[in-house]
This record gives structure tokens, C-alpha cells and sequence, in this order.
């Protein structure tokens, strides 16, 4: 019995991991109406690996004293769905530098701590310098250098997250990792506690390298922190981390005759001994920094461009050749030698490349690509993208993998400054603004491409084509490799009071949170949504209650796929309110629909069948002539559905039968594929809970014949599953 306990336990675990797709929220669904058949009464959805456990005593408990509650769980655990397995050896480390310089001593201690012999402490080392130091690096290359050590593979995280500034939480890190390991986005648990069982449960018996970049605090890399013999974990931070258990592997600065050394191999020895006398004071400037003298080495490489004027700046008093790289210092040499080096290679810049510098600065845009810095800065895309490779090649930026480019946060502090000094406010102004513009129409027009036919509310979508793709599946690709600027534009509209492009930026990103998920990246802009569409309500505008009830409702999806229900119940009683001021009864009905499917979540069958006959009463109340009357016939025949399965929890399965019959022959007459191939599922598990496999079968075979030509994976596993159940004894 013990065994059946834990094996029911782990199932429940599994189905709770794969909520983020649609197989997993009908097994959720399945065991909760079991769940109260065999306790005879409503039981609460458990929360936590303590609640899954109590609940599977429960089951098998109720098993053990029923035969026919016995192979209903049987039934059960059989098609319940399985967590996925990692598909290949990840090697996530990014390339390591050509020329590594010294260090010997700190790769000694990674060694030692890597070899320690397993007694049940975590293998942990925090490798901590100043930024440009070299840290990452260090990581990287003893990685890279014992690639065999790892055969299970090596991890990176880079814990600034998308943005320079803030940290991304530890779903949204958990979430990253689990990618790595080969998890599909829809097969990752949506509750923070269930990404981490399934992260230290798939690397427990696992030789693995974990890096762990930029950590700002023990208390964000503590919990990702693993005591599996085979896990090394490589922490990489500024400082020491108080509070972290970890070897200390301290980074300083080169050396003088390593500095030389680096030097020499980035320049050439011939280039190296021309500069003379000049190495010196160079060296001084770059204080054993690796960052500092790479940037350093492109200046004294560099020929110079006799079609290049220098650009004249207001801390540069005077002209000078712009490929010299033995100027006077315009900054002390004691100051930090990123910034020195960044000033150095601005100097050298010509005026135009200079303006695109600074402007970029302005917000820590995570991922700059040509056309968005041709909008911040008033430019063709040609040029942009010529002026991008330049600063990269100046070291002013990074190249990243997506080939976008990126500020070290030192660099950007010092084009930031450099902006405000020589632009001034209002340029500064007007440049994140046209950002934030651009971002905007880019969503807009990649989220119409994406879902054509869904209302809209943001006057922009009545004048914006769709954008310039292909497929649905091309667009969301694109706009989640911006969703990055997206969302720092979000930040920038909000802080600039700008309340129609926060909240006209966050409906464009309901096509993201409805296919792709992220649910815990987009959360702060919903939030933001939330608060811009309610301070619009001021001057009691329908239109404005109309958006403040779109707001509320999407960040309420958000917080039901993230199982934060009861703040997504508050959401959507703001919602209600909202959309009733309105006059808006479609979208009253949405949010109390949202309610409904929250109950089921939470297995409380019986308030969910409710709220959707509630549903069901407000959009009997839209006239013929009133807004969303089209829209009415199919939201009713999606409540049929909802109610059918809300019935199949209360175990009144002839009901629930009939309810699904006629949603089922709305989606039929109307040719959706998906949500008949969806009815059909929910008939059919209707049918193997009263006890007749063979009225389910029909049902299992035509919707898997209709989600094979839609592609639908996780769905058709699941089919599969419900198929087994069918032919069992």
C-alpha cells in the first residue's frame, strides 16, 4: 500500500507539472471528480507535494474498500500523463575567449572542488570579481576546458535575465533551466514549488555542470542549489555572497606581465612594440582589466579612417586623431577601467555612431536589432544595423546569440550619462518614446497575424495592417524574440505616464500568453496593464471601464495558469465590475465565465456549474442588434461545453452527456476542428467514468483522427491514453 501511495503521489505530481497543456488540466479535472466520488464529499485541490501526498492516501485508501473505486484509479494512472524525459545532452556553455590569460591559481580551486568526493554537500564554487574582471570567462573556459568531466551535460543561466536592471524571479529561471534539460514549454509545471521538484528530480542521478552568471544575492541562487553527488554548481558574481555556502574563488586583476602578455597576443608582438613607449601608461589605464584591454587591443589594431571625422564632444576640448590610442585620459585612471575603456572607444567614435551609442543607453533595452535602434534614433535600418556592428566591434556593445546586441551594464551607465550630458532631456525624451512607439506598432501588427479574428480594443489595431509574415507560427516566433523590448517598453510607457501605449502593448501581448505561455515573464506588465486601464476610469468613459475589464481579465489568465487563484479571483471581479459600468455584457460574461473555470481548477464543481449558467444569463441578455451579438451562439456552445464537464465532476454523467451533445454538434455544424476534437475528449471521458469504454471509443477515434491533421501532440497523447482505458479488461 505504501508503494501504491507513492506511485498514486508521483502521478498527481506529474499531472500538477503538466497543467501548462491542455492533457494535463483534463487528467487535473478527472481526478478531482474521482477524488469526490470516493470521499462522498467536495474535496479541495491540493497545493504542494504535503497535499498530493495526503490525497493519494485518500485514493488508495477508498480503493482499497471499493473495487469499483479501486479500477476507476487504476483507469486513472494509466492515462494520467507522464513528466517528459530530457531529449539530448545539453551544452549550453556560451564559447569560450581564444586567448585565456593566468588564473591558474583559481582554476585550481574550481579542480579540487569539482574532484571532491561526494559525502552529501552540495559541490558549489562562487567565483566573485569586479564586472569586466573576468569572471564569466573563468567560468566558461575551466567549463569548456572539462567538457568530460560532465557528460550529462553543462548548464547556463545568465540571472541579469533579459534586462540590465532587476532579476528575473525563480519561475521564470526554473523555467529556463527545465528548457535546457529538454522539457517543451507546455510540459513544464506552471507553480513555482512543482518547477523545482522537477528540476532537482531530473538532475539527481545526473553528471551535470550548473553556471549560474551574475547572481546578485544567495537568496536567488539558493534555492536552484542541488546536493546530487554529480552536480557541480559554478556561481558567478561581483562580490562575496553573504549567506552563500561556497568555495570562494576570488578573480583580481591580471598582473602587469599578464596584462602585457594578453595584450601582446590581441595586438600582435610587432603591433605591441610599435606602440613603445605608450604600453605603459595604456596598461595603467586598464588596470589588469581583460575587458579593459581587449578594448584596448582594437584601438591599437585599428588603421586609420581618413573618411572618418572624430567626433568633437562636450568633455573633449580638443580635436584629435581618432585612431590614437594614446590620448590624454579624460577620466581619472583610478576609476573603473570598464568605464575608462568605454570612454576610450567613445572618443574614437564618429558623430553618428556616437548619437546611436547614447540614445541606445537611455533604458536597458535587453536586445537591441536594427530596426528598433533605427526607430530610437531617427535612422534608416541600413545604417542602424552598419552602426550596431561598429559599436560591437568597439566593444561598446555584445553580440548575442539572436545576433541583437546588448550593453555590459558599466558601458551603458557611461553612454547613458554621456546622453543626458549631450542630448539633453527633451532629445532623451523623445528617443525612448519613439522606442516605445515602435514596440508598440510591432506588436500590434505581429499580434493581428497571429489571431486575426479576436475583438480588439486599442484604436491602433483599426489602423495597423498585420505584419509581414507567412504563418500565425512565424509571428509569435517573432514576437517572442522582441518580447524582451516589448516589455521594457511597457516599464518606459509606464514611467512616463503614458497610459494608452501601456495598456495598448499589453493586449498585443495576449497572443504570446495564450500560445506560448510565459505567463510568469509578461506578469508585471499585466500588472502594469491593470494599473493604466484603471487610472483611465477617472472620466468614466465606457471605453475606458471596457479596457480597465480587458486589463484585469487578461492578468487574471495570467495569475489561473501561474494557480495564483485567489488573485486572479479578485482580478476578475474587477473585471466584472468593470465591464458592467461598461455596459459591456460580452466581456461581463468572459470574466465570469474565467470564474467559472477557476472552480474547476480548484475542483469545486458544483459553484463552477453555477458561474456558467450565470455566464450562460448575460449573453441571453445581448440583443439581437447588440454588441458581441455574433459572437453569442458559439460563447454559449463554449458553455455548454464547461457546464458538461463541470457535471463530469459531480458524477452526473447523463447530464453532463447531454450538455456536451450540444455543444459538440455547434462545433461540428461551425467546422472547428479543435474544440470538436476538444468536445469529443470530454464525451469520452465522460463515458469511461460511468463505466462504458465501448461508448467512449467512438468518440477517442474521431477526435484523434481530427488533432492528427491540427498537429496537436499533447493532445493527441492523452487521446492515445483514453484509447488504452477503452480496450482494458
Amino acid at each position: 500500500m505504501v508503494d501504491l501511495v507513492m506511485m498514486v503521489t508521483g502521478a498527481l505530481g506529474a499531472v500538477a507539472g503538466s497543467m501548462a497543456n491542455e492533457a494535463g488540466k483534463r487528467a487535473w479535472e478527472s481526478v478531482g471528480g474521482l477524488a469526490r466520488r470516493i470521499a462522498g464529499r467536495e474535496v479541495a485541490a491540493p497545493v504542494g507535494s504535503a497535499g498530493r501526498e495526503a490525497l493519494a492516501e485518500l485514493l488508495v485508501e477508498g480503493a482499497r474498500r471499493d473495487q469499483v473505486h479501486a479500477r476507476a484509479l487504476d483507469a486513472w494512472l494509466r492515462s494520467a500523463p507522464r513528466p517528459g524525459g530530457v531529449a539530448a545532452v545539453p551544452r549550453r556553455l556560451p564559447g569560450s575567449v581564444r586567448f585565456f590569460t593566468d588564473r591558474q591559481t583559481a582554476m585550481k580551486r574550481l579542480d579540487r572542488e569539482a574532484g571532491r568526493k561526494a559525502d552529501g554537500r552540495p559541490r558549489v564554487v562562487l567565483i566573485h570579481g569586479p564586472e569586466g574582471i573576468g569572471t564569466s570567462a573563468l567560468a566558461v573556459h575551466w567549463g569548456s576546458a572539462h567538457r568530460d568531466r560532465f557528460p550529462d551535460g553543462q548548464l547556463y543561466m545568465d540571472l541579469r535575465g533579459p534586462s540590465a536592471v532587476g532579476t528575473p524571479d525563480q519561475g521564470t529561471v526554473l523555467r529556463g533551466l527545465l528548457q535546457q534539460l529538454g522539457f517543451a514549454d507546455d510540459g513544464i509545471p506552471p507553480a513555482v514549488e512543482d518547477r523545482a521538484d522537477l528540476y532537482r528530480t531530473s538532475i539527481g542521478d545526473r553528471r551535470l555542470l550548473v553556471v549560474l552568471d551574475h547572481a546578485r544575492s544567495a537568496a536567488q541562487v539558493q534555492p536552484l542549489l542541488t546536493s546530487a553527488p554529480g552536480v557541480f554548481t559554478v556561481v558567478v558574481a561581483r562580490r562575496p555572497l553573504s549567506g552563500l555556502d561556497a568555495v570562494p574563488v576570488p578573480v583580481g586583476p591580471l598582473a602587469d606581465k599578464d596584462a602585457r602578455a594578453l595584450l601582446g597576443r590581441l595586438t600582435g608582438k610587432e603591433t605591441l612594440t610599435a606602440a613603445g613607449v605608450a604600453v605603459p601608461q595604456l596598461l595603467a589605464r586598464c588596470a589588469g582589466s581583460p575587458f579593459a584591454l581587449r578594448a584596448a587591443a582594437v584601438r591599437l589594431t585599428e588603421p586609420p579612417r581618413p573618411d572618418q571625422e572624430p567626433a568633437v564632444h562636450d568633455n573633449d576640448p580638443a580635436t584629435r586623431p581618432a585612431s590614437d590610442p594614446t590620448h590624454t585620459p579624460t577620466t581619472d585612471p583610478a576609476d573603473d577601467p570598464v568605464r575608462n575603456a568605454a570612454e576610450d572607444a567613445y572618443q574614437e567614435l564618429a558623430p553618428g555612431a556616437g548619437r546611436l551609442y547614447r540614445l541606445l543607453a537611455l533604458r536597458p533595452w535587453p536586445a537591441v536589432g536594427a530596426a528598433s535602434a533605427a526607430a530610437i534614433a531617427c535612422i534608416g535600418e541600413p545604417e542602424a544595423e552598419a552602426l550596431l556592428a561598429e559599436l560591437a566591434d568597439r566593444r561598446l556593445l555584445e553580440t548575442t546569440v539572436a545576433g541583437r546586441y546588448r550593453f555590459r551594464p558599466s558601458v551603458r551607465r557611461h553612454a547613458e550619462a554621456a546622453a543626458v550630458r549631450e542630448d539633453g532631456i527633451a532629445a532623451c525624451s523623445a528617443a525612448v518614446s519613439r522606442g516605445v512607439a515602435w514596440a508598440l506598432r510591432f506588436a500590434v501588427r505581429a499580434d493581428r497575424t497571429v489571431l486575426p479574428q479576436r475583438w480588439h480594443l486599442g484604436p491602433l489595431y483599426d489602423r495597423l495592417e498585420p505584419g509581414p509574415y507567412t504563418t500565425p507560427g512565424e509571428a509569435l516566433a517573432a514576437l517572442g524574440g522582441e518580447l524582451g523590448q516589448i516589455l521594457e517598453a511597457v516599464r518606459a510607457a509606464e514611467e512616463f505616464e503614458d497610459r494608452d501605449s501601456v495598456v495598448q502593448l499589453c493586449e498585443a501581448l495576449w497572443s504570446v500568453q495564450l500560445k506560448a505561455g510565459r505567463h510568469d515573464e509578461l506578469l508585471p506588465a499585466l500588472r502594469a496593464g491593470a494599473r493604466a486601464a484603471d487610472s483611465g476610469t477617472e472620466s468614466a468613459q465606457p471605453a475606458a471601464h471596457r479596457m480597465a475589464g480587458r486589463m484585469h481579465t487578461q492578468l487574471a489568465l495570467a495569475l489561473v495558469e501561474l494557480r495564483r487563484y485567489e488573485e486572479a479571483e479578485a482580478e476578475l471581479l474587477a473585471a466584472a465590475r468593470s465591464e458592467e459600468r461598461a455596459g459591456h455584457l460580452r466581456g461581463q460574461a468572459t470574466a465570469v465565465e474565467t470564474l467559472g473555470l477557476i472552480r474547476l481548477r480548484q475542483w469545486r464543481f458544483q459553484d463552477a456549474y453555477e458561474r456558467f449558467d450565470e455566464a450562460d444569463g448575460l449573453l441571453l441578455a445581448i440583443g439581437e442588434d447588440g454588441e458581441g451579438a455574433a459572437d453569442v451562439p458559439r460563447a454559449r456552445a463554449l458553455l455548454e461545453r464547461h457546464r458538461g464537464r463541470a457535471l463530469r465532476g459531480l458524477g452526473r454523467w447523463a447530464e453532463s452527456r447531454e450538455r456536451l451533445a450540444r455543444a459538440l454538434q455547434f462545433f461540428r455544424d461551425s467546422a472547428e476542428a479543435y474544440n470538436t476534437a476538444r468536445t469529443l475528449t470530454d464525451l469520452a471521458e465522460t463515458h469511461l467514468d460511468a463505466g462504458d469504454p465501448a461508448a467512449a471509443r467512438p468518440p477517442v477515434e474521431e477526435a484523434i483522427s481530427l488533432l492528427r491533421a491540427e498537429g496537436a501532440g499533447f493532445h493527441l497523447s492523452h487521446l492515445e491514453a483514453l484509447r488504452r482505458r477503452c480496450e482494458a479488461p
